[in-house]
């Protein structure tokens, strides 16, 4: 078979489309949460320090910074602390009541965020409920809280789960304990490491994946370190909804001050956050639209390299491969020593095809 007997076009006619990974894995709101997005979660807690105001502060805060989310805890304190009455009413001055909930459900409606909470016993996610709030979160201390997790499960709410200090066992035992109450719930897991703060050595972002391949649905990372880069390497590892704390000022005396970003921090994990979910792109390696045109003029093909009078074999020395790529195609440059040229040939002119002498 003679060795030019390929099909070569001077120009590559290549079909480029776009192939999307794009899935929904849930809904918070009207905000859709698929592979090819992020939901970001700003994480006030308590540092509200019992401060309605500033708790609106922090909403406001977290809306300007771009977040999907603002999220706070609910708890009431006898039922979350086996502890000393000073303790138990020092925790209470934190504690956020139904008439503040929802003055902060208020506040939020004309801003372009969802308020969501954690809930730390069944009395304050029985209220999260009956204030209709939109998803609700579960932290890590609870994820092996069975009741807790079956009384959330039968709201038919979404349920994201933290998973600090679990094995991907007690992960999947704490899908089975929910999805028997509701096996068609939107439910997420969140990698989280309960470190405070964490280091990133110890941030073990490869455990996303191995969340992923063991449940059903969205997995995300719960992040306690004061990087801004996580957000977008969590992303980068398959997470599609990231939680940072954050207070409107580390100086101040709040609960989690040495794990939260002040607002411009934050607002730069919320940039890299959105940037790493619209370069995560496509998984199917092909040469993309913005490529085409480059493709030509990088790309080499084969070139005479001195003068090829007509008639005349080719040797090895008469071609080279060069830009751009309107010759033949490098793998056929050796095809080409011993054809004979059918027209005159300059130096730098592209040999293709009609340019040989092939019976």
């Amino acid at each position: 078979m003679d060795g030019l007997s390929i099909v070569w076009l001077d120009l590559p006619t290549i079909i480029s489309g776009t192939v999307s990974n794009e899935k929904e894995r849930m809904r918070i709101d009207s905000t859709e949460i698929h592979s090819d997005s992020v939901f970001f979660i700003a994480e006030a807690g308590s540092n509200h320090n019992g401060d309605l105001e500033y708790a609106k502060g922090l909403v406001s805060a977290a809306a300007e910074a771009g977040a999907d989310a603002v999220k706070f805890q609910n708890f009431v304190p006898e039922e979350l602390l086996s502890g000393s009455t000073e303790e138990i009413e020092n925790l209470r001055e934190l504690a956020l009541s139904r008439e503040e909930m929802e003055t902060l459900q208020k506040h939020v409606q004309s801003l372009d965020i969802s308020l969501l909470s954690t809930p730390f016993d069944q009395t304050s996610a029985t209220l999260l409920d009956e204030l209709g709030l939109p998803a609700i979160k579960i932290g890590s201390g609870d994820l092996n809280n069975y009741p807790l997790l079956e009384h959330v499960a039968a709201f038919d709410r979404p349920m994201i789960v933290s998973t600090g200090m679990a094995t991907i066992e007690e992960i999947e035992t704490a899908e089975k304990r929910i999805r028997a109450v509701n096996p068609e719930i939107d439910l997420a897991f969140l990698h989280c490491v309960s470190a405070y703060p964490t280091d990133i050595e110890d941030l073990n972002l490869r455990m996303i994946a191995d969340i992923d391949a063991h449940v059903e649905g969205a997995v995300g990372f719960s992040d306690h370190s004061l990087a801004t880069e996580t957000t977008g390497l969590a992303i980068a590892m398959g997470a599609t909804i990231v939680e940072k704390h954050f207070t409107l000022s580390r100086r101040l005396s709040v609960p989690d001050a040495e794990v939260s970003l002040e607002p411009d921090e934050l607002s730069r994990a919320v940039e890299i956050a959105r940037n790493a979910a619209r370069a995560k792109g496509d998984s199917d390696k092909r040469p993309i639209d913005a490529e085409l045109d480059n493709q030509r003029e990088f790309r080499k093909s084969v070139h005479a390299t001195t003068e090829i009078a007509a008639n005349s074999p080719i040797s090895k020395e008469d071609i080279s491969l060069l830009r751009p790529a309107d010759g033949l195609p490098p793998e056929m440059l050796d095809s080409v020593v011993g054809k004979e040229a059918t027209v005159s040939l300059s130096a730098g002119d592209p040999i293709k095809r009609k340019n040989l002498n092939i019976e």
